[in-house]
Formats: C-alpha cells, structure tokens, sequence
C-alpha cells in the first residue's frame, strides 16, 4: 500500500481497475430491493395435499385396470385419467402396522421397528406431519391408526384428530375426537362419517393457511361389509381364478419348486380352503369386498367435489393409497404378509393438474418409503436424513421418468398370532424377484417375472440362474447391512389369545 501511494502510475492503475468492482457494489445496493423480491416471487408456495390410504386394497383391483370387468370405481378411475396410476408401487412390508408406519416414518421396517400389528412405538419415532406442522401447515387426521398400538389417543403431528380403536368397526363406531371419545348409532357407517368429518374439516379450516388432511379408511378389511346402500349390488357375480390357485391341491406345486410352507397354508387362516378359519366361499368373499370398496371410492368423489367448488382441484395433491396388497387365491393363499405380487403391490393414485399432465401410467418402481419424501418435498419441508425414500414427483412431471429405483426390497418377520407365514427377506427388480426365508427347513425362490408374471415357475434351483441369485442374495444383504438391518426386531408384550381374534377384530 506504501509504493502505491509514492507512485502516482500506480495509484492511477489501481482506481482505474477498482472502478468496474465499485459499480458493481453499487449496482448491487440498488438492486438488492429487486432481487430479493423476486426471490421471494420465485420460491415455491406450500401445496395443500391430501393423503386417502385404505386397507387391503389390492392393486389392481379398480374399474380403470380391466381387471375384474364388473366392479365400478368411477371416482378412482377419474384419479387415474387425470392424474396417473403408478402400477409398481410396492410397500416394504404387507401388513397393516409396519406399512402404516413406513408411511408415516418413511423408515423401513427393521429402521422403525413395528414390525407387526403387536409391536409398540418405540418411543423415538417422528412422523412426517409434524414436520409439516413446524413449516406452517394445518394437519388433520381422519379414521383408522392402528399403528404402534390400539389406543385412539390423538398422536402427534395432527392439529385435529378422529380415530378409534384398534381395527374398528364399519357400523355404530366410537371416535375420539381431539380427545373426546362420541359414540355414534342408528347404523352409522365408518366410511360415510369420516368422509362427512374429513370434508367439514376442510370447509372450516383457516384458508389463510396450508392445509394437509390423512384420511384413513377402515375399509376395505375383514370382516367385509359393505354400506348398506351396496350390499347385494355384485351378488352371483364372480371372478376369475388365478392360474395359481388349484397346483397346491393339486400336488402340482412339487414341480413347480414351491416352497412346503406354501402348500401348507392352503388349509389355513390365509388359505383358500380354510379361509380364516371359516368354510365361507371365496366368491362370496369377493363379492364382499368389492361391494365395500364402493364407499371408499364414493368417499374419493366428495373431497374431489368439494376441491371443485372450492376452486382447488387443480392446485392441490391427491394421493391415494392401499396399505398392503391381498390375495385372492393365488399361489392358494389369500390375504397378506407373502411376498407374491398381488401382496406386496398397492394401489397408487395422483393427482395434481398445476403439476403434471393427467392419463399417465409410469412403469417406474415406487415405494410406501416415498410417501413422506413426496409429500415433504411438495410442502417445501427439507427431508429428514433418516428417511431413505425420495419423492416421485419428478417420475410424474417427466423430470426423472425412470424413477431413482432399480429395485426394491422386502421385509417380513414371523408373528406369533399368525405362526404359518415365515420371516422372510427379498429384492424385486424389473427382471427377477428373489425371496429368501429364515428359520425354516424349506425352498427359497426365484421368478422370472418378465416371462412369468404369475409366479409360477421357481428358478432358484435352475443352474443357469445361480449367477443372478449370487448378485441378489448379495445386494439384499448389503441392503440389510448398510440400513442397521441385521437383527430381527423381537417384541416382548401380552398378546391377545388366538380365540379372541374374531370378537376382537384384530385378525
């Protein structure tokens, strides 16, 4: 600094060079103003978002898919037309209690550790709405929890709460409302009141803020029953058979290289011809079931309606959801738990027209671990880092159609109640889906599900197969390994006796 001030040259030389940064700074000064309200212009406003999740519905079975030609699911099918239906969307675990919690955690099973419909809160969990509430939101929760225990008590991330216990029950229900528990009569069906609550809710909420509603239905699970209104509306109708469903009667499934234990079931709780313990016909069952659904997809109508006329149909995500898959009769077994196709795969819809365009079918594999990144992302909430998901949002706009995964993996643990499934771990990817079991002296197995989308043909034991086996089983344990999976959950609690089941509901 001393030469520069003896020498003028200098001296000149630098205010000449200091000159463009001085315009610069003062440009900066006046158009700071400028800028930052165009930032503020720019950053993206909080979506309001609604989250339907059901019980036990199967994936494919809405009027839209074809799959059961008479069942009508208007309401469903017009989310798919104008939104998209992603048909690889799976859960981690196909139970109630440790998807439930997948979804609300987006942690995986062995990560969150209600690994069966028993299993407690561990005490250290967050849930995804309270991060929405901190950011601003107004939460609300309609209907069946069923997750980290019985209670109804009002749980955290929720400024409005409606619930009940345990598994419920479709007619005169109790629900504790923000802590007051209103037992409702005169043949008051459970799908029609949370919808007529979850939809009040809406109408009175503060419009000055965000809002994100979790409507959770009790339907569509066992015992079935419909509303009244429905009930009789698909008698004599049928559906048609898996081409799985006679081999384990049969014998044929010894040279199909099935597992034992799948035989085994047949005859069970979860088997075609002892289905939970009952001589009922499966049709009937079906029947049932999709007579039930009818409420639920009257239910998806009226919060579309009421967004229509309130001007936020377009601005606001929709996101419907199934809990688990469930079978009806394939591989002989109905239900959930297994890792066969129609259990692990969900129903999943979306919609949200300011976001993507309507009528798309994306082949990109997604998972109930997604659910809390997706909508995270959509409420401008940073995600947490214990959450291993990511947001599907870019396999919809088109950003990232292929989606982040490659594969996905599967998590079961035996349970007590339900001695005849075993624990069982696996990895699906486009190609093959691997199932390997734990405890037991049986097959694993492995489906070439582009040739054989019914699972049908074992290949565990085909030698030109050992190759593609070697590389799963070793990704499916690093997967384990590298996300703190390497221990099986156990729980020590009192459990209800296998008798209590049916009276309780909890089956």
């Amino acid at each position: 600094m001393t030469a520069l001030l003896s020498n003028r040259k200098s001296e000149r030389n630098a205010v000449r060079i200091s000159l463009p940064t001085l315009r610069t700074i003062l440009l900066s000064i006046f158009l700071l103003p400028f800028f930052h309200c165009l930032s503020a212009q720019s950053k993206k406003k909080p979506r309001n978002i609604i989250f339907i999740l059901t019980d036990d519905h199967r994936y494919d079975y809405m009027g839209f898919t074809g799959k059961v030609p008479w069942l009508e699911t208007p309401n469903m099918d017009r989310l798919a037309s104008e939104g998209a239906y992603l048909p690889n969307a799976f859960v981690t675990t196909s139970l109630c209690s440790p998807s439930r919690a997948s979804i609300l955690t987006g942690q995986f099973s062995h990560t969150h550790t209600i690994v069966d419909n028993q299993a407690p809160n561990p005490g250290n969990l967050t849930y995804f709405p309270q991060y929405l509430q901190k950011a601003g939101y107004q939460t609300s929760f309609f209907g069946k929890w069923h997750m980290g225990s019985h209670t109804d008590e009002p749980r955290p991330g929720f400024d409005h709460w409606e619930s009940f216990f345990g598994q419920g029950v479709y007619y005169n229900p109790q629900l504790n409302i923000n802590g007051e528990r209103i037992q409702y009569k005169d043949s008051t069906y459970i799908t029609d009141l949370l919808t007529e609550h979850a939809v009040d809710w809406l109408k009175n909420r503060k419009k000055d803020k965000p809002f994100f509603m979790y409507l959770s239905h009790k339907a569509v699970h066992a015992e079935f029953q419909p509303a009244r209104r429905h009930k009789g509306k698909y008698k004599e109708k049928q559906i048609q058979l898996p081409p799985t469903y006679d081999q384990t009667k049969t014998g044929a499934w010894r040279d199909l290289k099935w597992p034992e234990w799948v035989a085994k079931q047949r005859v069970s709780w979860h088997g075609v011809d002892y289905m939970y313990h009952s001589n009922i016909d499966m049709q009937e069952l079906v029947q049932a079931y999709c007579e039930t659904l009818l409420g639920v997809d009257e239910s998806v109508g009226k919060v579309m309606n009421y967004l229509e006329s309130e001007g936020l149909d377009d601005s606001t995500l929709i996101i419907y959801m199934g809990d688990n898959g469930f079978s009806w009769g394939e591989h002989g077994l109905i239900d959930k738990r297994h890792f066969y196709e129609e259990s692990v795969k969900v129903p999943l819809l979306v919609r949200c027209p300011d976001l993507f365009s309507g009528g798309i079918e994306p082949n990109a594999m997604v998972q109930n671990i997604d659910i809390a990144p997706t909508i995270l992302a959509e409420a401008g909430v940073k995600q947490p880092q214990e959450m291993p998901g990511v947001s599907f949002v870019p396999i919809l706009t088109g950003e990232n159609p292929a989606g982040n995964r490659n594969e996905i993996y599967y998590e079961y643990y035996w349970e007590n109640d339900f001695p005849m499934t075993p624990t069982m771990f696996g990895m699906r990817t486009d190609k093959y889906k691997y199932i390997r079991y734990q405890g037991i002296w049986d097959r694993n197995e492995l489906y070439d599900l582009e040739n054989d989308p019914n699972e049908m043909y074992n290949l565990i034991g085909d030698p030109s197969k050992q190759d593609t086996i070697k590389s799963m089983l070793k990704s499916l344990y690093t997967w384990l390994e590298t996300t703190s999976g390497m221990q099986i959950p156990l729980k020590s609690m009192d459990r209800p006796s296998f008798g209590d089941f049916k009276h309780r509901g909890e089956y």
